[in-house]
């Protein structure tokens, strides 16, 4: 699992994250949703040790992130980070094969040529391996870098606003895939996300926060509930029972 525990990240007088502390167990789908500036992303950040924290402690299966080994850590915990810009000219295989490194920093063994054609082949990209980046769809390319994350083969893989512009039928098939990597190999899922229906439909779990704080987590039932969205989002809405899933109009 991994444990946050009173984690603060200030800009000057501002905290951006307050004082955190959340489990998020191990197995399964959980969303982190809330407004802009709730601080979803910078703690993403901080977990991934991408950016460092003021004060708290962050572990993963009981390793300290703030002082465990780059390569030891990277082994354990991936990410996909919202702004996926890359400016050198890669192909699909060339972007997955990046999730080796911490196994084989950059000489790539017959194991990791196999998990390397294996996650291309598992999110569909078996006919574009030798594409460029810039010549894929956004759907295709958000889908090669899920593919890099899948590819290091960590127990816990964190996606940070991963359906970004996209467009419907993309933001649906990556939710699915998301969800699929929990299902099928038992990773734990912990996705950014700012629809509280994808959040409803596809989690396990919700956590969210406003203003740096932990505000409300539970299950998709406990957390979509009006009162509690209002409380998140200051916009009253309405929830609505569609079989299993409860889904909010907030457009009225």
């Amino acid at each position: 699992m991994i444990e946050i525990r009173d984690v603060t990240k200030s800009y000057g007088s501002s905290a951006v994250v307050d004082r955190v502390s959340m489990t998020l167990p191990a197995g399964g789908l959980t969303s982190i949703i809330g407004p802009n500036g709730a601080g979803k992303s910078t703690l993403l950040s901080i977990v991934s040790r991408l950016m460092p924290m003021d004060g708290g402690q962050v572990l993963v299966d009981g390793l300290d992130v703030s002082t465990t080994a780059g390569d030891v850590l990277a082994r354990r915990l991936s990410i996909m980070r919202q702004d996926n810009h890359i400016t050198a000219r890669l192909s699909v295989r060339d972007l997955v094969s990046f999730g080796r490194y911490p196994y084989s920093k950059g000489r790539l063994t017959a194991d990791d040529v196999e998990h390397i054609a294996r996650s291309i082949t598992y999110v569909g990209l078996g006919a574009f391996e030798h594409r460029f980046l810039d010549e894929l769809s956004g759907g295709q390319r958000q889908r090669a870098f899920i593919a890099m994350v899948l590819c290091q083969d960590t127990d816990y893989m964190l996606f940070d606003e991963p359906l970004n512009n996209l467009d419907m039928k993309h933001a649906v098939e990556t939710m699915k895939l998301l969800r699929r990597l929990a299902d099928d190999f038992g990773k734990t899922v912990v996705v950014v996300l700012h629809d509280i229906n994808f959040a409803s439909t596809y989690s396990d779990r919700i956590v969210a926060m406003r203003d740096g704080r932990l505000a409300f987590e539970g299950t998709p039932e406990d957390m979509i509930e009006p009162a509690r969205l209002q409380a998140i989002f200051d916009v009253d809405c309405r929830v609505h029972a569609v079989g299993d899933t409860r889904l909010v109009n907030y457009f009225e």
